[in-house]
């Protein structure tokens, strides 16, 4: 049996498909409850209002989003941060100006990558025709 303390609470649990303990488990149905009931009736609120209203943070109503547990189709208000500027975003996981900086920035590394192998192998080139120069002289 595989025995683990659980990261939310620290109590010691027989470790399951989840990685918290039942008791954790059953904290976050109930905070998803809320937080489904609460949008439900009130589809004009903004994350913030949502997690005020609820008492649930917007770090859990955003896993929520993510898991596809709380559709946002139907609440326009609704928009969760970008994991790297903070931006509000309601698709994905990091805003459009972010995907296309990281985007950009794997092209300069592969390009940069690509220039010092090239001379990488130019240098290794030139210095194996200097050494056969060399090798000829000494014959």
């Amino acid at each position: 049996m595989n025995v683990e303390n659980c990261p939310r609470c620290g109590r010691v649990f027989a470790k399951n498909f989840r990685d918290i303990c039942p008791a954790c488990m059953k904290d976050i149905d109930n905070q998803y409850e809320t937080v489904y009931k609460y949008l439900k009736e009130n589809r004009g609120c903004t994350i913030s209002e949502l997690s005020e209203a609820t008492d649930v943070p917007v770090k859990q109503i955003t896993r929520f989003i993510r898991e596809g547990r709380i559709s946002i189709r139907s609440a326009p208000n609704i928009g969760y941060p970008c994991e790297v500027c903070g931006t509000p975003i309601r698709e994905h996981a990091m805003c459009e100006s972010c995907r296309l900086r990281l985007a950009k920035e794997m092209q300069n590394s592969d390009e940069d990558r690509q220039r010092a192998e090239a001379n990488r192998l130019k240098e290794n080139q030139i210095s194996f025709n200097i050494k056969d120069r060399l090798q000829d002289r000494f014959r």
